[in-house]
């Protein structure tokens, strides 16, 4: 059995610390109904901890049998094992719906989270702490001020008519005619039903998104020869 280098007393701050920043962040994420809430982050910033205590014991106990051997011991190794698996979870909090990506600021808090427990394992107080602080400014400050910024939003709009229909060109001045730019058309043709469908992806600012949908729906709908109209 192998001695613990780290005082039991710093082992049990260390813990708690890391245990603390895990539920600071994450009641953050569990506040706003994500995949990985509070327990998550919990587990990910102690687990972190755990590893960093176990790679700092094990240096200690290495250093002392090999004192006289030449070997030069990497504590880093264990972290560096749990950097690279938080990858897995990280990917897991990833969804994509449509056009739109979901759960990449939660897989980020995740790595996030581990590197806090990391710090607070390896005895960094300072460091954690001001991990910690920056944590919390990110993710309940930095919403509000991104709400305030026109950033852009993407849609496809599918137009499905019969071979005879308007061109991509007359669609594509419909649909901006509603107030959003075309960035991309692509056009497939269906010889044996008669029909052909064009793919139009479109770049609108945020605030427009209510109602926009609807409109540009109901004016291509509109158009002699068009079957279906959908906006993803």
């Amino acid at each position: 059995m192998i001695h613990s280098y780290v005082p039991i007393e710093q082992i049990l701050l260390r813990v708690l610390a890391a245990l603390a920043a895990g539920a600071l962040v994450g009641i953050e994420r569990e506040s706003h109904g994500r995949a990985a809430g509070m327990r998550t982050t919990i587990l990910v910033a102690v687990a972190a901890c755990v590893a960093m205590l176990i790679s700092e014991s094990l240096f200690d106990y290495v250093v002392d049998i090999s004192a006289n051997s030449g070997t030069r011991p990497d504590p880093a190794r264990l972290a560096q094992g749990v950097l690279s698996g938080m990858g897995f979870l990280g990917a897991g909090a990833i969804v994509r719906q449509g056009n739109r990506v979901q759960g990449v600021t939660t897989a980020a808090t995740l790595w996030y989270v581990s590197m806090l427990g990391l710090a607070f394992g390896g005895g960094q107080w300072l460091i954690g702490a001001v991990g910690v602080l920056v944590a919390l400014f990110i993710l309940v400050a930095l919403p509000r001020v991104e709400g305030r910024v026109k950033n852009d939003w993407y849609a496809v709009v599918t137009v499905q008519l019969a071979l005879d229909g308007p061109e991509d060109l007359a669609l594509r001045q419909v649909i901006e005619g509603q107030g959003v730019r075309v960035k991309k058309a692509d056009l497939d043709y269906d010889l044996a039903n008669h029909r052909k469908t064009l793919r139009f992806e479109v770049k609108f600012k945020r605030e427009k998104v209510f109602g926009l949908s609807g409109r540009v729906i109901a004016k291509v709908a509109e158009q002699t020869g068009v079957q279906r109209v959908t906006w993803v």
